[in-house]
Formats: structure tokens, C-alpha cells, sequence
């Protein structure tokens, strides 16, 4: 890969290898893994995460949308898929002809893809709600009218169920409890009235950290895969040792003294108080380095620089302690000479989640992948 402009995302690899290992090992003897690798892997690059977790005896990858889907199958990647997110029944043919599983949770969107003529049988997971209030079948009385749609098609297999917690993040909170015990209900129901045997799994990463005992056939882990924990309270709990596996690495693109009293980008909001050294760098909001990081701070020689003025969008400016050559590294997330840059603390700056820190890091990011 070219790379003009000396901007970019460096993945380890091995870190996700790493992750995957230390997570299932968490979990009881038999219980099997699935990898969510949807929003392109978290920004990591869906593909090449994909084939570590395959490497490494994951048998079930978890993406949100067709599309990503079909991205992996367009990379000759044949594992098992399922898809989360709702996919048109219009759009069910090039799942069933690439094996993909599809999400169900309403009648109605049986009974239409039940009278399609398929070439190849549907494989679809349920999705139970049971109190996240965000898609799923929230009742018996649904459950029972889907599965019974799905009996009057001949074009569907039910091989799976599932649901997904809105507190498994904080440590044992009285909402887990309640979803997993509805779940469970849900899923003895499903049992009693279809026939065939299928898959359960209700944990995702902050349950399955929690919760390893309690996961069932299968654990989601996504966030978690990264290096990330799912929030500082299953951090706290101290039971896995993950590593993050994304930096974030640009160069000063031009170096200057600055007389005190002069102001900075865009707005003039920031001024300098005394003679300073201001370095450029060429990443900008439109690589998805938020306008809001401003007053954060970035790494030379591992030393804290802040980012004054305003972000521009292919642009921003720290504050140095002396001046250094065109061209210098600028660590904005990871390690550099022993000082350390996270996701959470990107995060915290922006009072946002970590999952939202790689995932908003654009292409233009060219992601450079290490063993």
C-alpha cells in the first residue's frame, strides 16, 4: 500500500490473537466463540480480523449489515455468518445462495420471504427481546406466530437464538439477571415447539467477561477482540488482560515559532502566552479526529503535547516543547517511549465510549496490519 501522506492506523494482529485466546479461555469447557466483526471489524478491517479469528478456531463470525457480509464472502471467506442488523426480504436471495444467516423477529417478514422461491434454504436466528427495546420477539404470543410461519415456509431453518443485554457492562446489575432468566424462558418455549435443534448464545462481551459461566453454545465477543474493554467497570473486575491492538500515527508536517500574544487556527481560540513551538499535523475531522480533541494531547519522544486551536479538517496544531525536525513521529493513540495513549482516554476527552474511537477513524486512515 501507498502512502503519500504519512498518516496512518498500524493493527497488531497478533494482539487480536492475543484477545480471542484469553477470552475463550474464560469461558466453560465447549462453549464456542463468535467473532463480531461488523462496522469493518470496529475500524480494524473486517477481513483481516476475520481470517485471525478463523486461525485462531472461531467457527461463527457476527456482522450488522448484508453488506458486510458479502464483503467477506467476496473475500473467499467461508465461515458461517450471521447477520444482526434487518436485512429487506427482497434482498434474502444472495443470503441464502452465500450461506448467510439472517435475523428474524417478525411474522410478517416471514410470511413474505415464505412465498419467494428460493434455490437454497434460509437459515435464520430468532432474536428475543427481553428488555433491551431495541428489535426483537417480545412475547410468547409473537414467538409462537413467527414459528408458526416459519413451519408454513418451506424455505426457512430456524438453527439459532438470541438476545442482547442494554447493563451486562455494569458489574451484576439487576437487569441481567431479569433478561437472562426472560431469555432462557424464551428459549425453553422455542424448544417446545420446534422441532429441530438450534444454537443460543445471549452474552456479549461485557457478559461474557462477567458472566463466563453463565454463557450458553456461543459467547459475541466484539468490542473486546480490539483490546477494549466494554466499560471501566468489566476493566475493574480484573479477570482478562487484553491488548489494544490500533495506534494511531502521524509526523509533524511543518515546525514554527510563534511570538507570544499570536492566535491559533481557525477562530483565533487559542493564544499563545509566551514564544512557543507550534508543530502541524496532517490529520483533520475529516479523518474522523474530532474538532471536540482539541485541549486533548498527543505524543513526540513520549512527551504530552496538547492540540491547541481548532481542528481543521485535514489539519491540527500541538503545542511543542522545543523544536524538532519536519517529519518527527506524532503518536495520537498508542505507545511511545513508555508513555501510553488508550482508546478510553480518546474517549474520555470526548466523553463518548471507546467503541466509538477506531470505528470513527475514516479510510482516509490508510490501516497498516502487523504479526
Amino acid at each position: 500500500m501507498n502512502i503519500y501522506r504519512r498518516t496512518w492506523a498500524e493493527v497488531n494482529l497478533s494482539a487480536i490473537a492475543h484477545n480471542i485466546t484469553v477470552l475463550r479461555d474464560l469461558l466453560p469447557t465447549g462453549a464456542k466463540v463468535m467473532g463480531v466483526i461488523k462496522a469493518d471489524g470496529y475500524g480494524h478491517g473486517s477481513v483481516e480480523t476475520a481470517r485471525v479469528l478463523i486461525n485462531c478456531g472461531v467457527d461463527f463470525l457476527v456482522v450488522a449489515l448484508l453488506e458486510e457480509a458479502i464483503k467477506l464472502r467476496e473475500a473467499g471467506i467461508t465461515t458461517p455468518i450471521l447477520v444482526i442488523g434487518r436485512v429487506h426480504p427482497d434482498d434474502v436471495f444472495i443470503a441464502a445462495k452465500e450461506n448467510i444467516t439472517l435475523t428474524v423477529y417478525q411474522k410478517e417478514w416471514v410470511e413474505q420471504v415464505g412465498r419467494l422461491s428460493l434455490t437454497d434454504p434460509l437459515s435464520i436466528h430468532l432474536e428475543f427481546e427481553t428488555g433491551m427495546n431495541r428489535t426483537g420477539i417480545a412475547s410468547i404470543e409473537e414467538l409462537h406466530a413467527v414459528v408458526n410461519a416459519v413451519k408454513e415456509a418451506d424455505n426457512l431453518r430456524i438453527t439459532g437464538a438470541y438476545t442482547h443485554f442494554a447493563k451486562a457492562d455494569e458489574q451484576k446489575a439487576a437487569m441481567y439477571y431479569k433478561q437472562r432468566d426472560c431469555y432462557k424462558e424464551m428459549a425453553q418455549v422455542l424448544r417446545d415447539i420446534y422441532e429441530e435443534p438450534f444454537i443460543t448464545h445471549m452474552g456479549n462481551s461485557a457478559a461474557g467477561i462477567q458472566y463466563p459461566e453463565e454463557m450458553l453454545d456461543y459467547t459475541r465477543f466484539g468490542v473486546s477482540l480490539y483490546g477494549l474493554y466494554p466499560s471501566g467497570e468489566i476493566k475493574d473486575l480484573e479477570t482478562v488482560k487484553l491488548q489494544q491492538s490500533m495506534s494511531l500515527y502521524s509526523e509533524l508536517m511543518q515546525v514554527k515559532r510563534v511570538k507570544a500574544g499570536e492566535v491559533i487556527s481557525y477562530g483565533g481560540t487559542y493564544k499563545a502566552e509566551e514564544d512557543e513551538w507550534i508543530g502541524t499535523v496532517p490529520i483533520g475531522y475529516a479523518d474522523g479526529w474530532s474538532r471536540s480533541l482539541q485541549g486533548f494531547h498527543v505524543l513526540v519522544d513520549g512527551k504530552k503535547c496538547p492540540i491547541v486551536g481548532r481542528i481543521c479538517m485535514d489539519s491540527m496544531m500541538i503545542k511543542l516543547d522545543q523544536a524538532y525536525e519536519t517529519g518527527k513521529r506524532v503518536t495520537l493513540i498508542g505507545e511511545d517511549n513508555g508513555t501510553f495513549i488508550s482508546m478510553d482516554d480518546v474517549a474520555s476527552h470526548l466523553d463518548t465510549i471507546c467503541y466509538e474511537i477506531p470505528v470513527m477513524l475514516t479510510k482516509r486512515i490508510p490501516r497498516l496490519y502487523s504479526d
